[in-house]
């Protein structure tokens, strides 16, 4: 048995180990496609002494549930993980937790597991490569990587991924290169149950470059398949042939996906692999072989170290303002501008966000994003820009097409990538198609933008599919995760402004359509999450509304009552008590919370005493104005609302 085999059943039995001893995991993956994965780590440009280095190349398990072959391979190419961490595979608290999770365990560069999701993100990776690239990159290539993905049959069945694909192969991202382990079995069986597409030609008809490897354990075939996606501009598509679960009794079957082997075939797995019985066991060959193979990359390491300090010398100021962008230390200076948040004249809360955008997009190069075929009215096209594509890479507006769940991932692996500010834009309504990447940068902790306009039945003829109801509820819900629904032009400021500093938690901007009052007494404090826009002498009632209900608020305000514009429930929990009393005094229990969506998550601001004007059902297809009046959230029904409180 030569070295690099001994080396590959290591990670096999490294991962199988973990899932036995775990008693839960998925032993198949890492057994088929421990070969595949060899390889690829070994032509990576990566430093495990330096795993946040920039320039290396990115991996991604798409397939996420394989995630102890991650953790095998990241424990032998010397990430920090230690046996003992193998050893608690899956358990609370651990470094190996069921499924890669992202700012967790060193060297996994994305949270996967929602199949699909990894390699949709690895598309915004490879974009975020090739517009940095083209913006900082001059005789001196101080960006120059590959984005690597191990994916799965099932990864390739669900939607997201082909409409991820679809845009790589329109861009020509040609240093995107994914693996496909195809492996022929899911969870019910045969993939010929559900999945008989010729992947390949699907593949190649989406403008990627396709090769087969027919033996997936033929580490040379892999090897040189990969030097060959590397000589094309086109996205890579590498289908290897692998068996679940190679080498162990249910090798071909779908009981080796997703439990353990059982202690009987955990044996007879090594007995086939002619390994002992011994269980997380690494010989000292096997350790100083991977030791060697880092050793050799630490070469090009060394050598791409040595232009980025020639890069340092020769181009300062591009280089101090990349390192800016990769601390995310923007310096925008236009937030400390009171003029700023100033408007003089009344505009839709998404145009307010166009204005807004372009005032920043002026002296902000790291801005790169765009809409699902929705720029116009979306007003997220940043006029300054070219359009990004295969042929001006430097542009900074994505034509994402009509693509909102891919939009979302993509958004997701751009900021994963580092040195750029990314946003995806679409109606609220399709906010439903965005939900899981959305889910995905809150668990991950990025601070993806994600614009919604057209935010409520003001979206008026065009009817209850478009009119967004449960969307806000939807939303909210998620936690680490900011949404904010801006009253009027000045509100709308101070939401770019927060979504642009909350470095780690993911912000949605809901924006109307409609044009809306600017609202004397709105303010910077839009940013604590809730304010007092209206104060009566005596407070006896209140009013809690947000958006464009804001200004019906304040048109049924009485003497007595106070207005409250809350545009951001997350920021308002997460101001100090006293604040919060401030602003919903416990002892004022006569109370209206108003908003043209779902009344779930508004009663406890409410209370028991409270009324609410809300809609519980879905739109109408008229003129705005009428389909307010027919669900009767208007002025009149806050009045009738307020004179029911006792």
């Amino acid at each position: 048995m030569n070295i690099e085999t001994k080396a590959i059943n290591t990670i096999r039995l490294l991962s199988v180990d973990q899932v036995q001893k775990a008693n839960s995991g998925h032993p198949g993956l890492p057994l088929g496609a421990a070969p595949m994965a060899y390889t690829v780590f070994n032509k990576m440009k990566v430093n495990p002494k330096d795993p946040e280095w920039f320039n290396r190349d990115r991996f991604i398990l798409s397939a996420g549930h394989g995630s102890s072959m991650l953790y095998s391979l990241l424990h032998l190419y010397g990430y920090g993980l230690q046996l003992d961490d193998l050893k608690n595979f899956r358990q609370l608290g651990s470094l190996t937790p069921g499924h890669p999770e992202y700012g967790h365990t060193k060297g996994v560069d994305a949270t996967t597991g929602p199949l699909g999701q990894g390699i949709s993100m690895a598309v915004g990776m490879a974009m975020a490569e090739r517009h940095l690239a083209a913006l900082y990159n001059n005789e001196l290539e101080l960006i120059n990587h590959y984005t690597y993905v191990i994916c799965g049959d099932g990864d390739l069945m669900e939607g997201i991924s082909n409409e991820a694909s679809s845009l790589a192969g329109t861009m020509k991202l040609g240093k995107l290169i994914v693996l496909y382990d195809s492996n022929s079995i899911s969870i019910e069986g045969s993939t010929d149950l559900a999945f008989t597409e010729d992947v390949k030609a699907r593949y190649a008809a989406l403008g990627w470059d396709v090769q087969g490897v027919s033996d997936g354990n033929d580490i040379d075939a892999i090897s040189e398949a990969i030097d060959r996606a590397k000589d094309t501009d086109k996205p890579s598509l590498i289908a290897v042939t692998t068996q679940i679960g190679y080498g162990s009794p249910r090798a071909g079957t779908a009981k080796a996906h997703g439990e353990p082997l059982g202690e009987e075939g955990v044996l007879a797995t090594k007995q086939a692999f002619g390994a002992g019985e011994g269980s997380f066991i690494v010989d000292d060959d096997v350790k100083a072989h991977f030791e060697a193979i880092v050793a050799r990359k630490q070469a090009a390491y060394d050598a791409d170290k040595h232009t980025e300090e020639r890069y340092r010398t020769k181009y300062a100021d591009n280089y101090e303002k990349l390192q800016r962008a990769l601390s995310g230390d923007f310096e925008l200076d236009l937030f400390k501008d009171e003029n700023y948040y100033k408007f003089d004249k009344d505009m839709a809360s998404r145009a307010a966000s166009g204005q807004i955008m372009n005032s920043i997009a002026d002296n902000f190069e790291s801005f790169f994003g765009g809409s699902a075929d929705l720029a116009p009215s979306n007003k997220t096209h940043l006029d300054k820009y070219a359009n990004f594509s295969a042929s001006t890479p430097e542009g900074a507006n994505i034509n994402f097409g009509v693509r909102e769940h891919a939009m979302g991932a993509i958004v997701n692996g751009i900021m994963l990538h580092g040195g750029l500010q990314s946003f995806g834009a679409t109606f609220l309504v399709f906010a439903d198609y965005m939900k899981p990447a959305i889910r995905l940068a809150a668990i991950q902790s990025l601070g993806s933008i994600f614009v919604f306009t057209h935010d409520s039945i003001g979206v008026g003829e065009d009817g209850p599919t478009h009119q967004p109801i449960e969307q806000l509820a939807m939303l909210r819900a998620i936690p680490n995760h900011i949404v904010f629904r801006p009253a009027d032009a000045t509100e709308t400021a101070v939401a770019w402004n927060v979504a642009l500093t909350s470095k780690n938690t993911p912000v949605s901007l809901i924006l109307s359509r409609q044009t809306l009052k600017n609202i004397d007494g709105s303010s910077r404090d839009a940013q604590k999450g809730a304010y007092i826009v209206k104060e009566p002498k005596q407070v006896e009632k209140i009013i809690i509304a947000t958006g464009s209900e804001v200004s019906l608020a304040l048109e049924a305000a009485d003497d007595t009552t106070r207005v409250v514009s809350m545009p951001s429930r997350a920021l308002f929990e997460a101001q100090v008590e006293a604040y919060r009393e401030s602003i919903l005094p416990k002892a004022v229990k006569k109370r209206v919370v108003v908003e043209a969506a779902s009344s779930f998550g508004w009663h406890k601001y409410a209370g028991d005493e409270g009324k609410l004007v809300t809609l519980d059902e879905f739109g109408a297809s008229a003129p705005a104005g009428d389909v307010y009046k027919f669900f009767n959230i208007t002025t009149e029904a806050i009045k009738v609302a307020l004179n029911e409180l006792k």
